[in-house]
């Protein structure tokens, strides 16, 4: 049986009493003389009187009147005298109002009352999620490490008690979207064999005042009946943001959720078991109360995996798809250089979509290629008829320029160069793949600003300085944020100014300089190798995409 949508009976009650108002038949007006003239003459069959301030008569001809109520004391009975039928009747406005007032004020008792209702059981749905999720399906060992010692003290809490250790109260997993923080956090509560109570922080905030902190408190009693369990809080930062001095009413309900949160974790007593973990892309903006020692004491960063753990997420993801021989593992790790772990799961589930399409049982080497293309550069589009040659001319350019600089400075390895346009509004896209690193050279991030404005140099070489285009205003921005933190944040100018330096102070002479000299030297290096760089255009106005191969035989001299 479907549930009742009140808020649509609410409406339709609301929708047929409105109508019922103004369906009531419209009289004309007629002045009280006019009115008394016509009982003088015999013309009134009857009239309707009620308490208001207006009475209704009918003529002798079926007509119907309105009039000013006289309110004398023998109107009815002079009325009578006259031979005319009066009839008392009650005022059918005022009692559509009534019933519409009376209905409005029952449906708001009973709509508040259902939601306090729902208010007391909210918490409960949350004990029965299924969570099948354990250590075998996670990939990353010093997260695991970490994760074990907090299942070590759920299952075994009494060894901890010889030498008066204490697990930690709360735990933060913090990292890039995508890197398992929710995965790793089921994993534990399922080792551990512990009930698992999750939510996310933006549930605890309605527009009811007291709601979030309501739910805070029931959460929290419904896992103390447990003396183990875990806690699941994600996206914590939709209520733990750091608290502003200012009085705002905004934010009020989010701050008395945050305190009731930060009372909950302060009020555990020593027999209870109970860990809460949260997670955040974002540890920086969070309260400070929040992450003190005796709240969330542990913060734990899970970070993107490394060529290694990509290797194993890939497998994992593998394990129960048929793979021709022509997959490479190893391969597709090399090129999923800043993949997540959930981009790599939408990689192979994009593969397995292509093989679908292609009528297969089995993904191959073209699959995986095909959707890491449609991950970092879009679909390409199938009409590409309004394309000019002069478009198709530019976008060769301007990508050529991307490769060959990208080739001659080693800052990656060049897989995919193609001037088609895609769905992600690119006119053509250079792919590159490169190498993990934690730590960035000041020559390297040089490089890097020199490939990002390879595409307008080669413009300007081939085409003139007055015919470069708009195509590379993405590539400007992304070089000047480089080049602002550069001087600003990495401190790599020639005078080595060795102090965080704001955008807001004066650095944008110095950073035009480093622009225009960075810029200066693409232009050279390029012109140096116009030859080279005319040969890749002509290929890409050619066959329009070149794989890795073909560009490496094209820039073999490199």
């Amino acid at each position: 049986m479907k549930k009742l949508n009140y808020k649509i009976l609410f409406l339709s009650l609301f929708i047929f009493i409105f109508l019922g108002v103004s369906l009531i038949p419209k009289q004309q007006y007629i002045s009280y003389n006019k009115f008394y003239y016509m009982t003088t003459k015999n013309k009134i069959d009857s009239i309707f009187f009620d308490d208001s301030d207006k009475i209704k008569f009918k003529t002798k001809d079926n007509k119907m009147f309105y009039t000013d109520n006289p309110r004398t004391e023998n109107f009815k009975e002079e009325m009578l005298k006259k031979g005319i039928s009066f009839k008392e009747t009650i005022n059918k406005n005022n009692a559509l109002l009534s019933i519409l007032i009376i209905s409005i004020i029952c449906f708001t008792i009973f709509y508040t009352l259902k939601k306090n209702k729902k208010k007391e059981v909210f918490i409960k749905q949350y004990e029965k999620t299924e969570n099948n999720v354990s250590f075998k399906d996670i990939v990353g060992e010093e997260a695991k490490e970490n994760a074990r010692d907090i299942v070590d003290f759920l299952k075994y809490p009494e060894k901890y008690k010889t030498l008066n250790a204490k697990m930690p109260k709360g735990i933060i997993f913090y990292g890039m979207p995508g890197t398992g923080k929710t995965m790793l956090a089921k994993a534990i509560a399922n080792e551990a064999n512990v009930p698992f109570f999750s939510m996310c922080g933006s549930d605890f905030i309605e527009m009811y005042a007291g709601v979030g902190a309501l739910r805070i408190r029931n959460l929290f009693k419904e896992a103390r009946k447990y003396k183990n369990a875990v806690i699941f809080i994600d996206e914590i930062d939709a209520i733990g943001k750091k608290r502003s001095n200012s009085v705002s009413s905004s934010s009020d309900e989010r701050e008395q959720t945050l305190n009731a949160l930060l009372t909950e974790m302060s009020g555990f007593s020593s027999d209870e078991n109970i860990v809460v973990i949260a997670t955040t892309n974002r540890i920086d903006i969070l309260d400070d109360a929040l992450i003190r020692a005796g709240r969330f004491d542990r913060h734990i960063e899970i970070s993107l995996p490394d060529k290694i753990s990509r290797e194993q997420i890939i497998k994992i993801l593998l394990k129960n798809k048929n793979i021709d021989s022509s997959v490479n593992i190893k391969e597709i790790a090399k090129k999923t250089v800043y993949f997540s772990g959930a981009m790599l799961n939408n990689l192979i589930n994009e593969a397995s979509i292509f093989a679908i399409k292609d009528n297969k049982n089995f993904i191959n080497k073209k699959h995986i290629d095909k959707a890491y293309t449609k991950i970092l550069a879009g679909d390409e589009k199938k009409d590409t008829s309004f394309l000019s040659k002069q478009d198709k001319k530019i976008t060769a350019i301007h990508e050529s320029g991307h490769a060959l600089m990208t080739t001659f400075l080693k800052t990656a390895t060049v897989s995919k160069v193609s001037i088609m346009p895609t769905i992600k509004g690119a006119g053509g896209f250079c792919i590159n793949i490169f190498e993990d690193k934690i730590f960035k050279t000041k020559t390297e991030i040089e490089n890097e600003i020199m490939c990002l404005y390879a595409g307008r140099c080669a413009e300007e070489i081939l085409l003139g300085k007055d015919n470069i285009t708009s195509g590379a205003s993405n590539d400007i921005e992304k070089a000047t944020k480089i080049i602002i933190d550069y001087v600003s944040k990495y401190g790599m100018v020639d005078n080595h100014i060795l102090f965080y330096k704001d955008i807001t102070n004066n650095i944008t002479e110095l950073c035009e300089q480093i622009s225009n000299t960075l810029y200066e030297k693409t232009k050279f290096i390029l012109s140096q190798n116009i030859n080279i760089l005319k040969n890749l255009v002509d290929k890409l106005l050619e066959k329009e995409t070149l794989e890795e191969n073909e560009i490496r035989q094209i820039l073999n001299f490199l």
